[in-house]
């Protein structure tokens, strides 16, 4: 049955929106697998009918006995169907099975994500890859981590411009914008995150997420700006409405965001300085008060320091400078006996 169930949801994601929009997506796949059943019933009812003609069973027999055995297996799927929503839920999988979907690249919102602001997208699977394996040290929710992390900054979708991952070259709008409004642009992306996410149906666990990713904090970059210009500046019209991290996932969430970003703005990531922004970011977290109603312990703390510390080094490490063709053509460069480059 679990793979008529995945058969007919697949079958769903190719439907037109306004049609599993209409009929409900649940309901077309609860349709889809009783029809399955339905056929499959009824191709057992024939076998079985030719069957026992061939052996020479008389004609009434047989149809009575096929008859018999379709009501049979008709009312044992039946059953099955009605009772897999209360075995889900009472084994804790419909969300898992909705955290699942969510996280396919097929889902409509991940796929506005996707075009609309690719540079949110490629950000936002770092920031899973960084969280996911913290959850898996500390001994969070891994399934709800990496989910989260994925939709976390879905809002930009609404302004992708105004964001540094999607902008072109040479070109931002915040040079033009007061930093008022700049500020105002850049936390309104959480509730437009919340609402997209309402509007999409995502889980209340992924939802709680994008509005505690950046909790109450401080966008300084806008704030200094402001108080450049205006020294009555008040820092409270430059912090995030969202909600401190409630949990353990939000948490490191937070921390594998402004982590991923603050080391990708390094002009030469080495060890030492990716190590010095990831403790530093996760400090001043913590002394801000924005991971005090996290759960997270000390002990926590550390670990995902480390576990960010090497991902990030792995990411973004300075690499080898490979020659041109023609450099290697010309013998120009110290290359080996594969015309690799030297590493020395």
């Amino acid at each position: 049955m679990s793979r008529y169930s995945e058969i007919t949801a697949r079958a769903v994601h190719r439907l037109p929106e306004r049609v599993k929009s209409r009929f409900g997506r649940r309901r077309i796949v609860y349709l889809g697998v009783a029809g399955v059943a339905v056929f499959i019933v009824l191709i057992g009812a024939l076998a079985a009918l030719l069957g026992d003609m061939i052996d020479g069973t008389p004609f009434s027999v047989a149809l009575t006995s096929a008859l018999w055995g379709a009501v049979g297996a008709a009312t044992a799927t039946l059953v099955a169907l009605l009772l897999m929503p209360f075995i889900r839920d009472g084994l804790g999988l419909a969300e898992d099975i909705r955290l699942l979907e969510a996280a396919s690249p097929t889902h409509p919102l991940m796929r506005e994500l996707i075009t609309r602001a690719p540079g949110t997208y490629t950000h936002s699977v770092a920031t899973a890859n960084l969280a996911e394996a913290a959850a898996e040290q500390i001994g969070a929710d891994t399934l709800v981590t990496r989910v989260g992390a994925y939709y976390h900054d879905v809002g930009k979708i609404r302004r992708p411009a105004f964001f540094y991952e999607n902008q072109k070259p040479g070109f931002n709008p915040h040079d033009q914008t007061k930093p008022q409004l700049s500020a105002a642009i850049i936390t309104t992306h959480v509730q437009d995150g919340v609402a997209l996410a309402e509007q999409y149906h995502l889980p209340k666990e992924v939802r709680d997420i994008i509005l505690q990713h950046h909790g109450t904090t401080l966008v300084r970059y806008f704030f200094n700006k402001a108080s450049a210009l205006d020294a009555g500046a008040f820092e409270a019209d430059f912090r995030y409405r969202g909600q401190k991290p409630q949990s353990r996932e939000a948490a490191l969430i937070m921390l594998a965001d402004t982590s991923e970003a603050a080391v990708r703005a390094l002009r030469e990531p080495t060890e030492e300085r990716v190590r010095g922004v990831v403790r530093t970011v996760t400090e001043e977290k913590f002394a801000d008060g924005q991971l005090d109603d996290s759960g997270l312990t000390p002990t926590d703390m550390e670990r995902i320091i480390e576990v960010y510390s090497q991902l990030l080094v792995s990411m973004y490490h300075a690499r080898c400078e490979y020659p041109t063709i023609e450099e290697l053509e010309k013998g120009a460069v110290d290359a080996d006996q594969y015309r690799e480059p030297s590493r020395v």
